[in-house]
């Protein structure tokens, strides 16, 4: 027992020291020196209930008229004393300065709360912290995790109602159904928060926890006294409701009957523990099991949504015969003879005119064995038998041969004669015979405008053999574009070599110059210079006109 107590002892001494150095700390590096050094002493680790005074002077730096800064660093203060504290007494003392600025300060404080939880991490969120310092630190930190729940719980209640229940009048009297259905939920959700609240174990016995459930159990009586006004209000217009709201009202009721039971167990535990000394807490009576038959009756003959918004929404149908309304009194008339019988007349059917085939779209698909026997003799290859007697062939005077005129002119009218001269393939002889005759006397031409195509070459070379199926086409010209092109590049070519021929010219008479001057000038010094060899030239040696400065043959060795 001593051992505890001396580990107890050394505890208390610890914490003591860790409160004295953050003070210290405070007065040397804070910015907020008096609120730090306040926040420090009203949370320190003493299990005892923090002096007013400190309190107080939070309290007044998170006030309405104090600059918005300063009221978030005193709530950035706070949260981080509660995230970094394993101390029970520590997180106690300070989730009770927070649950009093709630009920105490003015309605902003809340606003700045649930702001900062939703930038940073919920500051009342503690359901990791435990405190195992000794068994009763076990009790102790399941208390502080189910009061952080019913603050955090508060500050939801009060986003959803735009009002704190305990410094504001209950409005639930005078919400519509659409209100009503969702502030009630959140009303018996945090009752059932206060539920958790109820102490167990060595929690049950502890004066700081004693002080935070006498907050709650006050708390408690105007909870459940807005959810009582709202489900009056509730039931008074539960049998006009759409079904879909309807099952959602016999929830709340039945809800509201269960925790009524709970309730009065909590405030029993709260009366035996000298909690809420002074309190008047209300007696709590259950709906009669009669109504609650009534309302599961109406849930199942309640009308659905959408019938019923058919007929609210649907705007009434005004006939035009409404507006055109017969007098009273009307003329008798008299009734009007059947009409006769309609004679019938005999449907004559006229003739179809379907319109002029333009493109020729109707024409019967011709066989495909026809057609290759007509492109077979179209294309025959038929050798000419003398040269000589082809040339003849009718030339125009503007150069245009026969075939040419035939591709350009109209076709006659007369559609006989013209049958009787077609051949096979759709050829008449006119066409076949211009055909042949312009390649004979293309033949015949020694101009080629064709780069590509070889030079004519006298002897047997010139014959074309018979059998060659390209004989035709060889002889073809080329178009006009390709035609030009050629002719461009061949005068190209032949500037190119008029140039280089310049220049091979100029480069001959400047050579000729230099050996001329060479020669002049040898046959300047030939008799002031006698050679040394007495076997050779006399005359001196000449020099090459196209050597390459080397000595000329002299026969002697």
């Amino acid at each position: 027992m001593s051992g505890g107590g001396t580990q107890k002892s050394w505890r208390k001494a610890l914490g003591a020291i860790k409160d004295t150095t953050t003070v210290s700390l405070a007065k040397v590096n804070s910015d907020y020196k008096e609120l730090d050094i306040a926040i420090v002493k009203s949370t320190n680790h003493y299990e005892r209930p923090a002096k007013e005074k400190h309190i107080r002077a939070i309290f007044a730096a998170i006030s309405a008229t104090r600059p918005r800064a300063d009221v978030a660093y005193c709530i950035h203060a706070l949260a981080r004393r509660l995230s970094r504290t394993h101390n029970w007494a520590v997180a106690l003392k300070t989730l009770i300065i927070i649950h009093r600025a709630l009920r105490e300060v003015d309605p902003t404080f809340h606003e700045e709360v649930i702001n900062y939880g939703r930038s940073r991490s919920h500051m009342l969120n503690m359901s990791h912290f435990k405190d195992d310092s000794s068994p009763n630190a076990w009790d102790y930190s399941a208390w502080v995790r189910t009061y952080a729940l019913f603050l955090e719980e508060r500050l939801e209640c009060f986003r959803v109602m735009k009002y704190d229940i305990e410094m504001d009048r209950p409005k639930t009297k005078d919400l519509d159904t659409a209100e009503l259905l969702e502030q009630l939920p959140a009303l018996q959700q945090l009752l059932f928060r206060v539920f958790g609240c109820q102490p167990q174990g060595a929690a049950v016995h502890n004066f700081v926890i004693q002080l935070a459930l006498s907050m709650v159990a006050s708390e408690s009586v105007k909870i459940y006294q807005a959810i009582s006004d709202g489900t009056v209000n509730l039931v008074d217009k539960f049998f006009e409701m759409q079904r879909s709201d309807a099952m959602r009202a016999l929830d709340i009721y039945r809800r509201s009957g269960q925790q009524a039971e709970r309730l009065s167990e909590f405030y029993e535990v709260c009366k035996s523990l000298d909690v809420g000394r002074g309190e008047r807490f209300i007696k709590i009576e259950q709906p009669p099991a009669s109504f609650l038959q009534a309302m599961e009756d109406y849930v199942g003959e309640a009308p659905l949504a959408s019938a019923r918004k058919d007929q609210v929404d649907k705007p009434k149908e005004v006939l035009a015969i409404e507006y055109k309304k017969t007098p009273e009194v009307q003329e008798e008339r008299k009734p009007s003879p059947p009409p006769p019988e309609p004679k019938k007349v005999e449907k004559v059917e006229e003739p179809i005119v379907e319109p002029p085939d333009l493109l020729g779209l109707n024409d019967p698909v011709p066989v495909a064995s026809e057609l290759d026997e007509k492109n077979a003799l179209a294309l025959a290859i038929v050798p000419v038998a003398e040269q000589t007697t082809a040339a003849a062939a009718p030339v125009q005077a503007n150069g245009t041969t026969g075939w040419e005129l035939a591709l350009v002119t109209a076709p006659s009218s007369n559609e006989s004669a013209t049958a009787t001269s077609q051949l096979a393939g759709g050829l008449d002889k006119l066409t076949l015979d211009s055909l042949y005759d312009d390649a004979i006397r293309r033949g015949n031409q020694n101009v080629s405008y064709s780069p590509w195509e070889p030079a004519p070459t006298s002897g047997a070379l010139m014959q074309q053999p018979a059998y060659d199926p390209f004989y035709a086409s060889n002889m073809v010209s080329a178009p006009p574009s390709v035609q030009m092109v050629a002719m461009a590049n061949q005068q190209h070519a032949f500037m190119l070599q008029q140039q280089q021929h310049a220049f091979m010219l100029q480069q001959q008479h400047a050579f000729m110059l230099q050996q001329q001057q060479q020669q002049q000038m040898m046959m300047m010094m030939g008799p002031q210079q006698q050679p040394s060899n007495p076997f050779g030239n006399s005359y001196g040696t000449s020099v090459h006109p196209y050597s390459s400065g080397m000595p000329p043959y002299t026969g002697l060795i």
